[in-house]
């Protein structure tokens, strides 16, 4: 199996985080969001204890909140001791309500607003990561009207190609995100940085893309960080104290891609970056990851039951579910991939059969997996899986079709509860004049 959490019961039931997901299928209704929670906990674990070891009392880990952002998410990062990094006002305001400390919270984004901005500093947001010239300028106002200074990162683009998916691909030189180094204009926002009255430059941001499976790529964008955090120091006569190399570790959607060891990819980026400060003549700053999927993807499984099955002899069949792309829009986006499995053990006969398994909602492209092997026995009211969920599926939800979104189920120590209750048409309409 995918997963280590995900496995069966004496009577052939799929199970997950040691829990019969039938029954919750039945307890709860479908679609239906699930979290396990003790993988989420062991995953902060895994990345602090590793971080630790790699860089003794010099690190932070921040969890990635636009992987899965909602209150009872910012409590367990609270209380595994981890950062957090947000993108938005939204999830500013969600990590308050769950009373998270915000001086931990690391504000990105390539576009906040002066609103944005206002909302974050009145909020004790510790850092913002900057993303350009007219956002520093922006910060710089804002500190000054409130006689402060702001504590700031500078997101580079250290021009390194991830090898992944072209739309989760952030680390190259004419991305949307961030000051190239390559074309002089990272230059250009830390000398402007540096003099600026009312920010506090602590250091620099990179992010490449996600999906990654080796240490590579981190090795090769802290190679260029390093190099350019010395060029400052010797042009500038700056340093660094913080380098934050972001997230990216990939997880197992298919059997056919790799599990990675995150501990060990960890040692080897800290063997390089051990080695380079000290071939530069540099100290060493704080390092800072910045881990979501890999943190909440194969903590999640969502369930769902199935209505129609559609065979057209000779050409295809079709599975669909009473969920899909508005629960889980990523294999319209990029042509994810996925498991799909019966819930239930169906052993009405042996045989197979290769189907589509999709939405309900009126769009051609409401896909959720292609050619997905299934039994063939399988009809309306079965529950199917859809594993590995946890990241990008409940923050990118919609309304389209006017779907009510799903409720998040959170999976501890045998037990069950709820984290976010499932929508009403009310709660769709709530907005409406």
């Amino acid at each position: 199996m995918i997963c280590e959490n995900i496995g069966f019961d004496t009577n052939g039931d799929l199970t997950f985080a040691g829990q019969n997901t039938a029954e919750l299928a039945v307890k709860y209704g479908t679609p239906l969001y699930l979290l396990d929670e003790d993988r989420i906990r062991e995953r902060c674990r895994t990345y602090i204890g590793a971080m630790a070891s790699a860089f003794p009392g010099n690190f932070r880990v921040l969890y990635a909140s636009k992987a899965s952002s909602f209150k009872r998410i910012y409590e367990i990062m609270n209380e595994e001791g981890m950062g957090i990094d947000v993108v938005s006002r939204g999830e500013i305001y969600t990590a308050i309500r769950a009373g998270f400390p915000l001086e931990k919270a690391f504000f990105h984004s390539n576009n906040k607003t002066d609103a944005d901005i206002a909302f974050a500093m009145d909020n004790g947001v510790g850092f913002f990561v900057v993303d350009n010239a007219e956002e520093l300028y922006a910060i710089e106002r804002e500190a000054a009207s409130r006689s402060i200074k702001q504590k700031i990162l500078l997101r580079l683009t250290p021009g390194i190609d991830p090898h992944t998916y072209a739309a989760i691909s952030t680390g190259q030189v004419d991305s949307k995100f961030g000051s190239a180094i390559e074309t002089g204009q990272a230059e250009t926002i830390t000398e402007e940085a540096l003099g600026l009255s009312h920010i506090e430059l602590m250091g620099y941001h990179c992010h490449v893309g996600s999906q990654v499976f080796d240490s590579d790529v981190f090795i090769r964008a802290a190679d260029v960080m390093l190099d350019f955090s010395a060029q400052m120091n010797k042009k500038r006569g700056y340093l660094t104290k913080i380098l934050n190399l972001g997230g990216g570790y990939g997880v197992r959607y298919i059997e056919s891609q790799p599990t990675i060891d995150i501990s060990a990819n960890i040692a080897q980026v800290g063997e390089f970056i051990h080695s380079k400060v000290s071939e530069l003549g540099i100290p060493m700053p704080q390092i800072c990851m910045e881990p979501g999927r890999s943190i909440v993807a194969d903590a999640g499984m969502t369930l769902y039951t199935v209505g129609t099955v559609k065979r057209i002899p000779g050409y295809k069949n079709y599975v669909s579910v009473d969920g899909g792309m508005t629960d889980n829009v990523r294999y319209a986006m990029y042509g994810a991939p996925y498991t799909i499995l019966p819930a239930a053990k169906i052993c009405v006969n042996r045989e197979k059969m290769t189907a589509d398994v999709v939405g309900r909602c009126c769009e051609s492209g409401d896909v959720l997996q292609k050619d997905v092997v299934l039994p063939s026995a399988i009809k309306r009211g079965d529950i199917l899986a859809c594993l590995t969920t946890g990241a990008y599926h409940y923050s990118m939800a919609s309304n389209y079709n006017r779907i009510p979104r799903p409720p998040v189920i959170m999976l501890s120590a045998g037990s069950s509860y709820v984290a976010v209750r499932r929508e009403t048409e009310e709660d769709i309409t709530a907005l409406d004049i």
